[in-house]
């Protein structure tokens, strides 16, 4: 087996990705505090060439050194924006037309791997703060709430770790990737 190198990869360019179809994606980050988690996600994002990041709170905005180690580059390729309270996010890209979806443990949640987005529909995936999660009031908010199946003791992943986990899953379901 041969690793392959830079040049075989097919990498977009900048120009190139900003032009490109869009996975009907959108991470809204609820408060996240550490710009390496804020990076992590932006790297996700351009991996899976998502709609879009919006920054709610007193989650970090780039351009920032700390954010950039983790995002090497992909703030330069995915579409965000900042919104002071994640409320006014959600309502945003509903009026929008984006179904939102938490990402948290719940009472009503629905375990990703049965998780089955709705054909046609953009998903706004709302990822709360690394200590206390979503915010109830962004909950109330929500038109659905998926949760990650979790068998340890902890039953707590680092949000990016969360982030990939779910867009990798729904990315497979939205493009039939197996």
């Amino acid at each position: 087996m041969r690793k392959l190198q830079m040049d075989e990869l097919g990498r977009k360019s900048v120009a190139e990705f900003k032009a490109a179809d869009k996975t009907p994606l959108v991470v809204v980050m609820d408060n996240v505090r550490s710009m390496h988690n804020v990076g992590s996600v932006f790297r996700t994002a351009d991996a899976f060439l998502l709609q879009g990041i919006v920054l709610c709170g007193y989650t970090p905005v780039p351009p920032h050194r700390d954010i950039q180690k983790t995002a090497l580059g992909a703030t330069d390729t995915v579409e965000w924006q900042y919104f002071p309270t994640t409320v006014e996010a959600v309502e945003a890209l509903r009026a929008e037309g984006f179904a939102i979806i938490a990402i948290e443990q719940a009472a009503s949640s629905v375990m990703l791997n049965n998780f089955q987005p709705a054909a046609g529909k953009p998903l706004a995936l709302v990822f709360g703060n690394e200590v206390s999660g979503v915010d109830p009031a962004v909950m109330q908010l929500a038109d659905g709430c998926i949760e990650i199946p979790q068998l340890g003791m902890k039953h707590s992943l680092n949000i990016s770790v969360s982030t990939g986990i779910v867009i990798w899953d729904l990315y497979c379901k939205l493009t039939k990737v197996k």
